[in-house]
């Protein structure tokens, strides 16, 4: 299963992460797309991006079927398992914008660069369940999209597309976002403060340390208590500025709800584990993250990842969003050089001492 959580600096910049937890990675690597390389679809006529995008993807015959991305307007999107709950009708539906499942984040990420964008797309979309290739299954996800305004949750399910408000920047996995929101009331009384002494008739009793308020909040691996551990520590943590200690929050955040390989079985008796933790930060376009095996944290640029391959800001490179993107240098026709190919930045690893 996975995790999300999105939330603000103290300067107001948006950083939205998340783990992917189930039993096996698919050779997943941080990628970006240019702005003006023109993206496959389906159902829809192929154009050209509106956004650089970074994010954790597979290159399935040069298409990045991202997990998580953000983009160069500073938006993010992470899908999470949603199986049980998600439905999708295996056709596209006349007179509506039609995005496959597999396509939907980067449709996202590709084309907007706010979440009010977004939800009013949202108003005549329909996401189709048809799958990304032979031999490959349909993803039945959920989505949380978020930006420096506002945070989103989507589900699209029997009764139609559903688009949250996500007050506490958080998505886990099934049941409902409603569901998990109303489950919280649950445990409207914990709290961060140091606990008080008490007198219980004649017994003084004092507390042994800090914590005690955070009795009740869960720590197992379901996705309810995920939630709910993750909502918590996200409206409590203090708000931090800069790279270093948001990078670290995150990673802490995520590392409080992540899965250690043994603790929870899957339906066929497979480990799940946290296969890896990924953190978009909108202020400088960077994508962080680390794996199960490698604790190391590593991260590119889309500005970076841009550079080296050689693209340049262009104008009337736009997209379905209308923004002026990029494209590869242009050969001595004026045609992008090799724009649709998905590149794979070089990686640096995160110090926190000096980065």
């Amino acid at each position: 299963m996975c995790t999300a959580v999105r939330y603000l600096d103290a300067d107001g910049h948006m950083y939205l992460g998340r783990n992917l937890d189930w039993a096996f990675g698919y050779g997943e690597v941080p990628r970006v797309w240019p702005a003006g390389a023109r993206v496959p679809y389906q159902f829809m006529d192929d154009a050209p991006a509106a956004h650089a995008v970074i994010g954790m993807c597979i290159d399935y015959k040069g298409y990045p079927m991202f997990f998580d991305c953000g983009n160069d307007a500073g938006l993010a999107v992470a899908g999470l398992n949603f199986p049980g709950y998600a439905e999708f009708p295996a056709e596209p539906r006349a007179g509506a914008t039609n995005v496959c499942a597999f396509e939907f984040p980067f449709w996202i990420a590709a084309n907007f660069s706010s979440v009010d964008e977004v939800e009013a797309a949202l108003a005549n979309t329909v996401i189709v369940g048809k799958s990304a290739g032979e031999g490959l299954g349909v993803s039945y996800l959920h989505w949380i999209v978020g930006d420096s305004q506002r945070c989103i949750a989507i589900e699209q399910t029997a009764d139609g597309m559903h688009v949250y408000d996500d007050p506490v920047g958080v998505l886990a996995n099934q049941p409902t976002f409603a569901w998990h929101m109303e489950n919280l009331r649950t445990y409207i009384t914990a709290n961060n403060a140091f606990p008080q002494a008490a007198t219980w008739g004649i017994a003084e009793l004092a507390p042994f340390g800090a914590g005690a308020g955070m009795r009740g909040i869960p720590g197992d691996c379901y996705s309810p208590s995920r939630f709910v551990k993750a909502a918590y520590l996200n409206a409590n943590y203090p708000a931090k500025a800069g790279t270093k200690d948001n990078v670290a929050r995150m990673f802490h955040t995520l590392g409080n709800v992540s899965m250690a390989e043994g603790a929870a079985a899957m339906a066929d008796g497979k480990f799940e584990k946290t296969i890896y933790t990924g953190c978009f930060e909108a202020e400088t376009l960077t994508y962080f993250f680390n794996t199960y095996d490698d604790p190391t944290i590593y991260y590119a640029s889309i500005s970076d990842a841009l550079d080296a391959a050689g693209v340049v800001a262009a104008a009337g490179a736009t997209g379905a969003a209308g923004a002026t993107g990029a494209v590869r240098s242009t050969d001595a026709s004026g045609a992008a050089a090799g724009a649709t190919e998905l590149i794979t930045p070089k990686l640096k690893r995160f110090d926190p001492r000096t980065d």
